[in-house]
């Protein structure tokens, strides 16, 4: 049985669209949007880094 294309090929690593909370805390951070002292709930959406 074949595989379905949406699956991609074996070993190429596509980028990810999503970030984990420690990453998007450090990415609100740097820009200014979120202080050391805020809830990590309830975050702000933010793009990854390009």
């Amino acid at each position: 049985m074949s595989r379905h294309p949406s699956f991609g090929k074996v070993g190429i690593a596509k980028k990810r669209n999503v970030l984990k909370r420690f990453q998007r805390i450090e990415v609100l951070k740097k820009s200014g949007r979120v202080k050391d002292d805020s809830s990590p709930f309830g975050l702000p959406k933010t793009k990854p880094p390009v």
